[in-house]
């Protein structure tokens, strides 16, 4: 057995990944994710602040959020790749682009070892900022 010197909880494997309660703030999220992920998680953050500047950052359903009166745009570590999640809308709109990525209602998963589509994560960013916002 392996008790996690953090929170205390015990596992059958030592070094067991999950997580310690959840994060309040999006430097705890990223800070609790594997070392080799956290740049890119930080790119992520650093684009869509860029592209909702005016946004409030939070944490909503546990993952970082960007919010504007209500959830504009959410992003998350998955095992296999980063989620990016602007709503079902949005991947409708942009479903062109998104062509060659996985994409179902509402989510763009982005393979870890694929290049990060910096300009369309912001154009999409925006366009939730616009239509969300209203």
């Amino acid at each position: 057995m392996w008790k996690c010197p953090k929170c205390g909880r015990e596992f059958a494997r030592q070094d067991q990944r999950h997580d310690c309660g959840k994060p309040a703030t999006i430097d705890e999220y990223i800070g609790a994710q594997d070392e080799a992920v956290r740049p890119r998680l930080r790119e992520v953050r650093a684009l869509l602040r860029a592209a909702l500047p005016e946004a409030q950052e939070r944490m909503s359903w546990s993952m970082p959020t960007f919010w504007q009166g209500r959830n504009l745009i959410h992003f998350a570590a998955s095992k296999k790749h980063l989620g990016l999640y602007p709503g079902g809308e949005a991947t409708a709109v942009f479903a062109e682009a998104l062509e060659g990525y996985d994409v179902s209602k509402g989510t763009i998963r982005i393979p870890w070892d694929r290049e990060l589509p910096a300009e369309l994560i912001q154009r999409i960013a925006r366009w939730c900022g616009e239509a969300y916002r209203k």
